[in-house]
């Protein structure tokens, strides 16, 4: 991470993205036999079949609703629950993988190169999977046309891998690198014998450096064969990079490029369609797919239609201080980066998109995206607005805003979580307030200038936190939703009229249940799960100046209660 987003970026800058992997193997090689021990020490190994319901996976259905079904935890039980057990991932900061929790195992894939699958009820190690590198997108579970229950998920190295879910047993791996930069951060879809991979890019970061040529890598949706990995279509998001102009710099300059897609594509089996949100793209000319909805032909991958809602955001990470490469547009970065929703109705389907403007857009799926209605309510920023996903019961959508305190003429930070009438988009809010007195000296700076930053001096979980707004992606179930934020808190909120349940305070030392020291952090990307009598929680997220963690968090009511 240091090599391809932080302090070390000049220095491997010459590198391939594969040699940047060996170097930090072989830097770590002898303390990752420590870190890993604990793995050994808490093995119990057992059969760990798995019954596939298809809605295990990131968006709880194809249709991306994130309400989890069948869970018995209600509005009376949120007071009650209790942290039951808890791992500690060694040497890891950031919880980004949301698991699978499928019959007795909880599956998790690890910043620390492992596809874990733990006993529900102990947390102890059923079996474990190495990677070839840290595991970056969330799981999914399914069976394949032969009937072999198989986790999908990718590596920082855009590796997509098929891993046994009842043996731990790799089926097969395959590298889905479209360009050197190519990363695979949005949770991949499985439907009908097929996988649905969205392709990001962290060239944007790259472009910050001053003798990069930016830029030359897009996004896109690239569909494997999931019993063999093999590819069947691919879809480009824009046009292949030509060279276009020398920056004041004198170093070329490349484009259309961006476009990418981090979220998890929606299947709409009815229609045959496949949607999904793109970014910004990341150097001029600005095209006609970035900061859009997109629909594809499941079976073809061709282009249905396109909506877009913001034209000419073209940015890179040369902007945060006036670069040279920073494209002529210096957009303001309002990716589409949170899953959209399809929802079924009787007076006609609607697709819910929120962006990082703030805006919740409602799409008519049978009039090629035409507007239904669209509401603003967060103010938006680079990490502002609608970042990981909303959720929605059908007849309310709920919505986290993560709206950080920038100082940006105009701009008025409105974090929460909002809950909006699926039918007209009718607005009930839940704000947020930080809580505790802030140093304003003590600000990170924005994004990625942070994370290029490298290490500060002050402590990592400062008394009090500058991010405190939503960004992960919320979760419905049984009545109430559940919401991360970046401070550390989850909070539980009554569905029906937005009233504070609970409040869990993630951010603290633990001695956790697998013998490991650790600590929470900042819940963010797909932070919450609720499984039957369980919430499962990620605590940590350390990148962009936020609080970094290595906590799953396992809660419920105790026996008795």
């Amino acid at each position: 991470m240091a090599m391809e987003f932080g302090k070390m970026q000049p220095q491997a800058a010459v590198l391939q993205q594969e040699q940047r992997v060996r170097i930090a193997k072989w830097l770590a090689a002898a303390e990752d036999l420590r870190r890993d021990a604990w793995i050994t020490e808490k093995a119990c190994p057992a059969e760990t079949p798995v019954t596939v319901t298809g809605r295990e996976n990131w968006g709880f259905g194809h249709s991306n609703t994130r309400e989890a079904a069948g869970v018995r935890i209600g509005r009376r039980d949120a007071g009650k629950l209790e942290l039951l057990w808890s791992i500690a991932l060694p040497s890891v900061t950031t919880m980004r993988s949301q698991p699978v929790v499928a019959g007795e195992t909880v599956f998790l894939g690890s910043k620390g190169a492992h596809l874990l699958a733990l006993d529900r009820t102990s947390g102890c190690v059923r079996w474990s999977f190495k990677t070839d590198a840290p595991v970056h997108s969330a799981l999914t579970l399914d069976a394949t046309p032969d009937g072999t229950s198989t986790l999908f998920f990718a590596d920082e190295m855009a590796t997509v891998y098929a891993v046994d879910a009842t043996t731990g047993k790799l089926r097969w791996r395959e590298p889905v690198k479209w360009f050197p930069t190519s990363i695979i951060s949005g949770p991949i879809t499985y439907h009908d014998g097929w996988l649905y991979v969205p392709l990001s890019s962290f060239e944007v970061a790259a472009a910050g450096l001053p003798t990069h040529e930016c830029c030359r890598t897009h996004g896109g949706i690239q569909a494997l064969d999931a019993t063999t990995g093999a590819a069947v279509w691919r879809f480009d998001t824009t046009p292949h990079a030509a060279k276009t102009v020398i920056n004041r710099d004198g170093v070329q300059m490349w484009g259309p490029s961006g476009a990418v897609v981090w979220n998890s594509p929606t299947v709409d089996a009815k229609r045959g369609a496949l949607y999904f949100g793109t970014g910004q793209n990341s150097s001029s000319p600005a095209t006609a797919t970035s900061d859009a909805i997109i629909a594809l032909d499941l079976k073809t991958g061709a282009m249905r239609w396109v909506f877009q809602a913001l034209a000419d955001d073209a940015w890179n990470a040369a902007c945060l201080s006036g670069g040279a490469s920073c494209p002529v547009e210096n957009g303001p970065d309002f990716d589409f980066g949170a899953s959209v929703m399809l929802v079924a109705r009787k007076q006609g389907d609607l697709l819910l998109a929120g962006q990082k403007s703030g805006e919740v857009l409602a799409l008519d799926p049978d009039r090629n995206g035409a507007v239904v209605w669209r509401k603003r309510i967060g103010s938006g920023s680079s990490n502002g607005g609608v970042h990981h996903g909303m959720a929605t019961d059908g007849k309310t959508v709920f919505v986290p805003i993560a709206d950080p305190e920038r100082k940006i003429a105009g701009y008025v930070p409105k974090p929460g979580v909002y809950a909006l009438k699926v039918d007209d988009g009718s607005v009930l809010v839940a704000p947020v307030q930080r809580g505790c007195a802030f140093d304003r000296s003590d600000a990170p700076l924005v994004g990625l200038a942070e994370m290029a930053k490298g290490k500060a001096e002050r402590s990592p979980w400062p008394d009090c936190s500058y991010y405190y707004g939503h960004s992960a992606a919320a979760v419905v179930a049984n009545g109430v939703v559940y919401a991360g934020a970046l401070d550390g808190k989850l909070r539980a909120f009554d569905a029906r009229n937005g009233k504070l349940l609970r409040v869990i305070e993630t951010k603290l030392p633990y001695q956790a249940s697998n013998g490991v020291a650790g600590h929470g952090g900042a819940i963010d990307v797909g932070g919450v799960l609720v499984d039957g009598d369980r919430l499962f929680i990620l605590s940590g997220y350390g990148m962009f100046g936020q609080m970094p963690g290595n906590m799953l968090l396992v809660y419920g009511r105790k026996i008795g209660q």
